[in-house]
């Protein structure tokens, strides 16, 4: 349910205008990353009927404190989770050295086959400012907002990777808007529901292990609804997740 603002909280935030939206693609380095927050608007997607997909660039095999052989598959299995409380169905996880991402044409080439391969109308990413979430951005996750950037750019555009569309088959695509999660300059906001916020909850809680692995973590449940909240307050409803929104051409229009 939609609230009004209080007198001092004017809304400062856009609605973001994803009515005509098909298929969203959210790119990011690690599992959890999309948990934090971010969920909460995949949820409503999903419950929109909207297809959501989820690129995950390396497993996260080096985020806890044991083998990285056994924290891969362990943490692939907890986003699989994850990805059930909020509806998202089509999870690809690949193998990029967690800890080692590197911004490069590899890299780019990978994230811009899958633009092509789902054709979202909007792609989703994580922050890459050195200064982000109050402290020093993680390396990875700097690398991995970077090239989706450009590899969005790069997926529309016929002269790179040519290989795509001559070995792959895969007719370069063209994405309406690029969504930054994370950011401390948000453009827009989408709201969302009190069961768009538990089901965020949960898809954080679904990482039991890895949280389990970090000493005096929050609970999800104490955190999350605030930051939505939040969110929500700068668009003028309860509950909100808000991006930096880049029209690529196409957001507002045909």
């Amino acid at each position: 349910m939609t609230t009004s603002p209080a007198p001092d909280q004017t809304p400062i935030l856009q609605r973001l205008d994803d009515a005509a939206w098909q298929r969203v693609l959210c790119v990011v380095a690690h599992p959890d990353d999309l948990e934090y927050g971010t969920s909460a608007a995949v949820a409503g997607w999903t419950r929109r009927g909207i297809e959501v997909s989820y690129l995950l660039l390396t497993s996260g095999e080096a985020g806890m404190q044991r083998p990285p052989q056994e924290v891969g598959p362990l943490r692939a299995a907890e986003q699989r989770t994850a990805c059930e409380t909020v509806g998202v169905r089509d999870l690809t996880i690949l193998d990029h050295p967690d800890g080692h991402l590197v911004y490069s044409l590899e890299l780019r080439r990978d994230i811009a086959r899958v633009v092509r391969q789902r054709r979202p109308d909007a792609v989703v990413t994580a922050v890459w400012d050195v200064e982000a979430f109050g402290g020093l951005n993680q390396a990875d996750h700097r690398a991995a907002g970077l090239a989706t950037l450009d590899a969005v750019r790069d997926a529309d555009n016929t002269w790179v990777f040519p290989e795509l569309a001559r070995d792959e088959g895969l007719d370069k695509w063209h994405t309406k808007a690029l969504l930054v999660s994370g950011h401390d300059r948000q453009t827009h906001a989408v709201e969302v529901s009190q069961a768009d916020v538990d089901a965020a909850v949960a898809s954080l809680e679904a990482h039991t292990a890895y949280l389990a692995d970090l000493p005096g973590h929050p609970a999800p449940r104490d955190f999350i609804p605030t930051i939505l909240r939040g969110d929500g307050a700068a668009l003028g409803t309860e509950y909100a997740v808000g991006f930096r929104v880049y029209d690529l051409g196409g957001l507002s229009g045909d």
